[in-house]
């Protein structure tokens, strides 16, 4: 198959379950590559955009339900669609001059997980393992009349792999370098991370989600001080780290999984934020502490999860520690990631510092994933997600 140059947005809203990220990719094919291709990427835009508060609540209520009513998900199902359609439509119009008369070709949207079951468990007399992304794509097809790629996790994890993470390929194709190791840190709803030691193939690759990122952050933020997020970090610079409630977080038995590995509000969601707020409410009543406290289990986990997993890899090379999503607009992390980070011989980044702002990176990953399906290539790194092979991802719905 001949592999064409193609201008595709990206669509992604991740666990925070905050927004909406769209990012517009000019991707071309490198000379003579096949199988997992490292073709150029170039971002002609990107944006972003708040959930109505009523979508939101929709989101969040879905993910946090013992059950819910099939009219309600269905609902959600297709107000997500109408939701992904407005923004890609958005940025197209307020990006016309960079994006010229040609337009999109293609459309990636991973859809707003719900749920995701990434190991195996009973369930009507078989074990299974499930994941469920809601977003209509036919919606998205027939407004901008582009095709659309989504529903990118369940082959994967039909060939045993945990359907996470999927952003390694696009980690992969942008930063794998010949002489220096480099770690792609995003730090969303949930943090993961992408180690590639210097030189490596594309099976050499590590990835893994390394636990809570803005999560449970968020939801203590919501909650004490009726905010949606800590903005810049400024309250949990205010506040002091609670160590005993940081050890006992430590113990959790999610970080004593080995990769590949995956979590969600299944494993940080709201009921977990509800028990580490009332550990920390029994050693300080004030409110800073439990945020900062939060923001250091973010950055504990992921200095932990590097030391253990990703560092014997590197062969004490020097590393590009590049942070990505939400949590790189942290200052409070940031500085906190650079303390636990640079005594390992970590050089710690933003993202944008190589040309792709923080925001836009995930987006842009499922551009990507969309052209490698377009072009019946692989989208999974296995060494990433477990899966027994690489697997074209996801299904296309025509416009």
């Amino acid at each position: 198959m001949v592999m064409k140059a193609m201008t595709v947005a990206g669509v992604m809203s991740g666990t925070s379950a905050d927004g909406i990220d769209v990012a517009v990719v000019r991707i071309v094919a490198g000379k003579g590559e096949t199988g997992i291709a490292r073709p150029k990427l170039t971002l002609l835009a990107h944006k972003g955009f708040a959930f109505p508060a009523a979508l939101r609540k929709a989101v969040l209520a879905a993910m946090n339900a013992r059950s819910a009513s099939t009219a309600e998900l269905a609902r959600l199902n297709w107000r997500l669609g109408i939701a992904y359609a407005d923004a890609v439509e958005s940025t197209i119009k307020s990006q016309k001059k960079k994006l010229g008369p040609a337009g999109l070709d293609l459309i990636g949207c991973h859809g707003q997980t719900l749920f995701h079951q990434a190991r195996r468990a009973a369930y009507a007399g078989k074990r299974l393992a499930c994941t469920w992304q809601a977003g209509e794509p036919a919606l998205i097809a027939a407004r901008l009349g582009v095709p659309v790629v989504s529903n990118f996790r369940p082959a994967d994890m039909a060939a045993g792999g945990q359907g996470a993470p999927l952003v390694s390929l696009l980690d992969y194709v942008l930063f794998a370098d010949a002489r220096c190791g480099r770690v792609l840190q995003n730090i969303g709803g949930i943090a993961n991370l992408t180690a590639i030691p210097a030189a490596a193939t594309a099976e050499q690759v590590i990835a893994f989600d390394t636990g809570p990122g803005n999560m449970v952050i968020d939801a203590l933020v919501q909650q004490l001080f009726g905010k949606p997020f800590d903005r810049n970090g400024a309250i949990a610079k205010g506040g002091s780290v609670l160590a005993p409630v940081l050890a006992a977080a430590m113990r959790n038995s999610y970080f004593r999984l080995q990769p590949p590995r995956t979590a969600g509000r299944e494993q940080f969601g709201s009921e977990y934020a509800s028990k580490f707020l009332a550990a920390c409410r029994r050693h300080s009543r004030k409110p800073a502490d439990a945020i900062a406290t939060a923001t250091a289990l973010t950055a504990a986990t992921i200095a932990q999860s590097y030391e253990r997993y990703a560092l014997p890899q590197m062969k004490g090379r020097a590393v590009d520690y590049v942070v990505s999503g939400g949590g790189a607009k942290n200052a409070s992390l940031m500085s906190m990631l650079v303390e636990s980070l640079e005594p390992l011989g970590c050089k710690v980044v933003a993202s944008g510092n190589f040309g792709l702002p923080v925001e836009a990176k995930e987006a842009a990953a499922f551009a990507l994933l969309a052209w490698q399906t377009w072009h019946h290539l692989p989208g999974n790194l296995p060494s990433a997600t477990g899966a027994r092979r690489p697997m074209i991802l996801g299904q296309v719905t025509y416009a």
